[in-house]
């Protein structure tokens, strides 16, 4: 597979999507970039606009296995990642699974359950294992989290922690569709997924995975990187900046982005396009400050030169 390939298999795996998430082409692609640049998805939206949609759809697309877990209060890490159950035949412990064992896992409701159990998911995003009992087993590749939560519902809730968030490489929001999008959800089955086949095999899409990686990065696209994620550090509106993994997920998501774009180097645009969903949510802002974290991102965006050296 060469870039030119990469980018129409992407577009096959958008367009797929597409077919069940009507009106949301940008959305999706990020979606598709988080997973190809090996990272996890954070969406924050009201109920009903197809967050869930999205991960199933997506998963489907990638020939990949989906498994959902709806976040609640009393559930526990084990309900995660598997847990050791004793068999009286033989007397041995075995490993059962979890539903974190899958292709797209979508943590459903994510700020519902405990920070115990959300805990649970921090070696799973970040080492791609998870371990019981002392015993670490690797997750299925290609492994992706999308993680959901309900931005106007807070009862109940328990906020996620900066370091969960920060294993997030994208957050964003779908947003209601518009009214020719609302009207093609209309025309379609009772469950526009089960018509779905898939756009490439799992192979395929690991083989576009290890292909992304390649990316040629230049000097000056690097440094332009860790100029954007330093000038977060250093804004006047921001109590906590972008870390040193916010540059690492900066530059993986736009290598992802300029392969799906059939290129196979990065360009400053690609850094610019994806920042504002890789960066924000990884900034807390001055609590007397007058600015947001989008805000922030924005601001830097425009005063950073692209030949500035680190």
């Amino acid at each position: 597979m060469d870039y030119g390939d990469f980018s129409k298999a992407t577009e096959r795996i958008v367009s797929n999507v597409e077919r069940a998430v009507s009106g949301k082409r940008d959305a999706v692609f990020l979606a598709v970039v988080a997973l190809l640049a090996g990272g996890h998805v954070l969406i924050e939206d009201v109920p009903g606009v197809g967050k869930t949609l999205l991960a199933k759809s997506l998963s489907r697309s990638i020939s990949g296995e989906f498994r959902r877990v709806q976040f609640t209060p009393d559930l526990l890490p084990a309900d995660v990642t598997g847990t050791n159950v004793y068999n009286q035949g033989d007397g041995q412990f075995e490993f059962w699974a979890g539903p974190v064992f899958a292709n797209v896992v979508l943590a459903d409701e994510i700020n519902r359950a405990s920070p115990k159990t959300q805990s649970a998911l921090l070696e799973a995003m970040e080492e791609a294992s998870v371990t019981v009992d002392g015993v670490t087993r690797r997750l299925p590749e290609p492994f992706g989290v999308i993680g959901t939560q309900n931005p106007v519902e807070h009862e109940g809730t328990y906020p996620l922690p900066h370091a969960e968030l920060d294993r997030f490489m994208i957050k964003m929001s779908l947003g209601y569709p518009d009214g020719e999008a609302e009207v093609d959800l209309l025309r379609l089955a009772s469950d526009p997924v089960a018509g779905l086949g898939p756009a490439v095999s799992l192979r395929e899409f690991a083989e576009m995975r290890a292909l992304a990686e390649g990316v040629h990065a230049s000097e000056a696209v690097l440094r332009y990187v860790v100029s954007v994620t330093q000038a977060t550090r250093k804004h006047e509106a921001v109590h906590l900046g972008a870390s040193p993994r916010a540059s690492r997920m900066l530059l993986a998501a736009a290598r992802a982005s300029a392969a799906a774009h059939g290129r196979s180097y990065c360009i400053p645009d690609d850094v610019k396009a994806l920042a504002p969903h890789v960066l924000s949510h990884r900034i807390i802002a001055s609590s007397n400050g007058s600015g947001d974290a989008d805000g922030v991102v924005r601001d830097v965006l425009r005063s950073v030169p692209v030949n500035e050296a680190v």
